[in-house]
């Protein structure tokens, strides 16, 4: 097998990207990028730290993020697995990247910035929901946004192909699997619904 393993072997490999590829980027969201981000409901957190890196989903019932200004997100931290992978590589390494993605659309958004944690109680109180208010908020400040080629969403045919997940092991069957029967798998996934119901926020 042969390997790159220089950035002068990547680069004549690959060539030059076109002008529409560099002119994109951004260190600030245009009309357009906020009016794609205000309509994003979810989005995929990447985060670094010493053990590696982590990406994380996140979703919400309206925009997946605030914007408090042009240069500024914030996206909270609603109830999840408390494993908090994320929030940990955050207070180590504020290195952050998001791509947002909105059902239909072959236009996905990427961002690269810095990130911090607060727990400020007007921030969270901006996100209630149901009398519930994230347990952090995650300020992000933008580095560069700017939009991913669509060719990845075309070739998967993401939005088009209908519902895949036919036939799919569940968590619980995961579950089951990974303890050898340590946990009842069944039993997770029957009981999945109602906990998630009354965790949502």
């Amino acid at each position: 097998m042969t390997w790159i393993t220089t950035l002068e072997d990547l680069h004549a490999h690959y060539g030059t990207p076109g002008e529409a590829a560099t002119v994109k980027v951004t260190d600030y969201l245009t009309p357009a990028y906020r009016a794609y981000l205000d309509r994003a409901r979810f989005c995929i957190l990447t985060t670094v730290g010493p053990e590696g890196t982590d990406g994380s989903p996140r979703g919400d019932e309206g925009p997946v993020v605030s914007i408090l200004d042009p240069r500024t997100l914030a996206l909270p931290d609603w109830h999840g697995n408390n494993r908090i992978d994320s929030l940990r590589n955050i207070v180590r390494d504020g290195r952050v990247s998001l791509i947002f993605l909105i059902p239909g659309s072959n236009t996905a958004i990427r961002i690269n910035g810095t990130a911090r944690l607060t727990t400020d109680d007007p921030l969270r109180a901006r996100f209630e929901r149901n009398g519930k208010h994230p347990r952090s908020v995650i300020v992000i400040q933008i580095g560069e946004v700017y939009s991913q080629c669509a060719r990845a969403l075309i070739r998967s045919a993401l939005w088009t192909s209908g519902d895949q997940s036919a036939g799919l092991p569940t968590v619980g069957d995961m579950l089951r699997e990974i303890t050898e029967g340590g946990i009842d798998g069944k039993a997770y996934d029957a009981e999945w619904p109602g906990r998630a119901a009354k965790t949502m926020w």
